[in-house]
């Protein structure tokens, strides 16, 4: 597998986890019965944490990585 096949992979693997997980988490703290809104909260909330997952681990592998954010000219 390429390397950027396994970035992707762990990047889709990460929004999925962390979108499942805070749902349903937060659905096990809104009481019974649940409203329109409080569905909307739960989705808001589970989207901005698969999007924070993905931020991060962009921002590690950029950081992470040896070429970084400049790229160098190549001389001649």
């Amino acid at each position: 597998m390429e390397p950027r096949l396994g970035r992707i992979v762990l990047l889709v693997f990460a929004a999925i986890t962390a979108f499942a997980g805070v749902v349903g988490l937060l659905l096990m703290f809104f009481p019974e019965p649940r409203q329109n809104t409080d569905y909307l909260v739960v989705g808001t909330l589970a989207t901005f944490a698969s999007l924070l997952a993905i931020f991060v681990l962009v921002v590690a592998g950029v950081l992470r990585s040896s070429d970084g954010l400049f790229f160098r000219r190549k001389n001649g």
